[in-house]
């Protein structure tokens, strides 16, 4: 695994992780065609905020605001590819609000690329970086209980779902119930 540039605590500016016969890297401008192909269909829009559609604008938009996030140390987005080459998803990690030392994660995979375990993969690599690179004691997903797929991947990771307060809202016309998984990551 490799960070660059990076301070124990803070998001680097430039990070790149490889392992588990993956390579987790920045996003590029040059990505923007194929972050629309990945994030514009029915599973990404059902269980994601992302735009819908998702076209070659919202993408601008979004790796725009992904930027500003790293800028500002909230989190960080990173393509999930094979090795370094075309993206098949996206891992984030950014800071909650409500408890130190501890981080979101979330994630979305492309739907030629499912089943490949590609999520399961980018959170593992993601918990390892986040605790030896950045000192976080703990993670956790927000997950409807509806996405088995999530659903399954956090199980596969460690995660447990908590006793926390399920969050309730509509999101493009659907009624979402977000629960809370946990990891406790061990330093």
């Amino acid at each position: 695994m490799t960070a660059l540039d990076g301070t124990k605590g803070r998001f680097p500016l430039h990070i790149q992780l490889s392992g588990l016969g993956i390579h987790l890297r920045e996003w590029t401008d040059e990505d923007l065609p194929v972050m629309s192909a990945l994030f514009d269909e029915p599973q990404v829009a059902r269980w994601t905020p992302l735009r819908s559609p998702f076209d070659f604008d919202a993408a601008q938009e979004y790796l725009s605001q992904s930027r500003e996030a790293r800028a500002a140390d909230r989190g960080v987005q990173l393509a999930i590819t094979r090795d370094g080459g075309e993206a098949q998803g996206e891992v984030l990690l950014f800071r909650t609000a409500s408890e130190s030392g501890v981080a979101q994660l979330a994630y979305a995979i492309g739907a030629r690329h499912r089943r490949e375990r590609l999520a399961a993969r980018a959170v593992e690599l993601m918990a390892d970086y986040a605790r030896t690179s950045l000192g976080m004691r703990g993670l956790i997903l927000r997950i409807d209980p509806e996405n088995a797929a999530s659903v399954a991947v956090a199980r596969a990771t460690g995660f447990h779902l908590a006793d926390d307060e399920p969050v309730t809202f509509k999101r493009k016309g659907h009624d979402i119930t977000l629960y809370w998984w946990h990891r406790d990551l061990v330093l």
